[in-house]
């Protein structure tokens, strides 16, 4: 491969996801095969502002590939969205003579990755690290699977109280904007019901659907809802209020973004890691990469930050149906 490029940098930003230490091994043992230096910036592109960075070995990413979260850390930058902190971050590169940025995370990330790319002409790729699953261009996010086990294993132990104690449990699960993960978790409990930004909730037919079915004598109920839709202390409140069924909840939050990345994390994560670094070396910057039907999938960085999620009308049918 012909490239300019001689050392790329690699940063995670935004929410952390299992699979992020994976991504990171790629670009870097991946770069190195390629005769490319590798810096790790710390703590996303408030690293790049602060001047806050590694050199990357092979030895460095030694036994990550199995760990949750990410080594270079991660965060989230205010000051990155202004000019003045772009133009930092322009400047660190440019002192650390760094030619191509990798960088994992989700549509804010993307967002940034973009701006240096059009604005400053840094040539950059992104690779999907979110568990919310939510950007185009890609059937899986890194993390996105992890965090749906680690969902649905802690609702089914809630099913067996929920069951015993003759109780209405409402599941708080994670997704601000997107309701992927809650319709995954609520397919795969069997779950009675389901509430996501992408459908406006009825919750005076649900009451009417819990109330009816205490009647014929159904003694536990879950519903799964997004965190941006509804808190899960409320709706239970409401529901008891509506009801006068007993209701709890239970907030599943950050621990889906914890734990060792199951094997398809581990696996995308290295196959988009690998390709990242590939793109850049090719010339193909301002990209993400992404896999469709098992192929890597290049789309624009522009692109890639909002994914239509037709086939939710599916999920909610299916539910719907189940219950």
């Amino acid at each position: 491969m012909a490239s300019k490029i001689k050392k790329i940098g690699v940063l995670c930003s935004g929410g952390d996801g299992p699979g992020m230490n994976a991504a990171v091994r790629a670009v870097v043992r991946s770069g190195i095969n390629y005769g490319l230096k590798v810096e790790g910036i710390m703590r996303g592109y408030q690293g790049l502002i602060d001047n806050d960075m590694m050199e990357m070995g092979p030895r460095s990413v030694s036994g990550i590939i199995g760990r949750g979260g990410t080594i270079i850390k991660t965060a989230r930058s205010p000051e990155f969205r202004t000019e003045k902190g772009q133009q930092k971050a322009v400047n660190t590169l440019k002192k650390h003579k760094i030619d191509a940025l990798v960088v994992v995370g989700g549509d804010g990330s993307y967002l940034g990755a973009n701006e240096l790319y059009s604005k400053w002409g840094i040539p950059t790729v992104g690779i999907p690290g979110t568990i919310d699953n939510d950007l185009h261009g890609t059937d899986q996010t890194i993390g996105c699977n992890t965090a749906i086990n680690t969902a649905l294993e802690a609702i089914d132990k809630v099913r067996d109280t929920a069951h015993s104690m003759e109780r209405i449990f409402i599941v708080e699960v994670m997704g601000n904007r997107s309701g992927y993960i809650a319709m995954q978790v609520a397919m795969g409990s069997g779950a009675e019901d389901v509430v996501v930004p992408e459908f406006k909730p009825d919750y005076s037919a649900m009451c009417d659907r819990i109330t009816k079915g205490a009647k014929r004598g159904k003694i536990s109920w879950i519903i799964v809802v997004s965190e941006g839709v509804v808190k899960a202390a409320s709706l239970a409140e409401s529901i008891t209020t509506m009801t006068g069924l007993e209701t709890r909840s239970v907030v599943l939050g950050h621990v889906q973004r914890g734990g060792n990345p199951c094997a398809l994390d581990r696996i995308l994560s290295t196959r988009l890691g690998v390709a990242a670094v590939e793109e850049l070396l090719k010339g193909n910057a301002g990209k993400a990469i992404g896999v469709i039907q098992d192929k890597i999938n290049i789309v624009p960085l522009v692109d890639a930050r909002k994914r239509p999620f037709a086939e939710f009308n599916e999920y909610y049918r299916l539910i719907t149906m189940m219950r």
